[in-house]
């Protein structure tokens, strides 16, 4: 009779490999004409890769990248409902601006309307909110600006 066979068939791997990525984007690249661009700009025109590359070594080049990834940072922890929100009431208080703006009579309240305005519930209502968000704000100003954002954010040293 035959003895059974010591045998172990190796998993079939499910994810790419970096080399397979990696070949993969140089295909889409050279696919949509990306590389072609870049060599042709590089080749025929290194004065143009000069100004480039001298424009990305400059401080303010730093600046705004830094800049860009402070706020990536900071919209990455707001909830995109949030966002929405603001941006919508934003763009609500712009159309009444413009709608009164319009209808304007310019005609001073008088002491009736201020005192009118003083017991308007429901302008307090959203006075009060407002104002606290100015003074979160106002406060939050105050603060002293952080020397390395990222490490105000991370929590974790950075030589950056």
């Amino acid at each position: 009779m035959a003895e059974p066979l010591d045998f172990t068939p190796t998993p079939a791997r499910t994810e790419t490999t970096a080399q397979e990525e990696w070949e993969r984007l140089l295909d889409t690249l050279h696919r949509h004409g990306v590389l072609r661009l870049a060599n042709d700009l590089v080749a025929r025109n290194q004065d143009i890769a000069a100004i480039v590359v001298k424009g990305l070594e400059t401080e303010g080049a730093r600046n705004v990248m830094q800049n860009v990834s402070a706020l990536a940072m900071v919209l990455g922890k707001v909830p995109p409902g949030a966002v929405y929100k603001f941006a919508e009431a934003l763009r609500e208080a712009a159309a009444v601006l413009d709608e009164t703006r319009r209808d304007a009579d310019d005609a001073a309240p008088g002491v009736r309307g201020v005192y009118r305005l003083l017991n308007d519930d429901e302008l307090w209502r959203t006075l009060t909110p407002l104002a606290r968000a100015v003074g979160t704000f106002g406060r939050a100003m105050a603060r002293p600006s952080p020397e390395k954002p990222i490490v105000a954010h991370s929590g974790k040293p950075s030589d950056a």
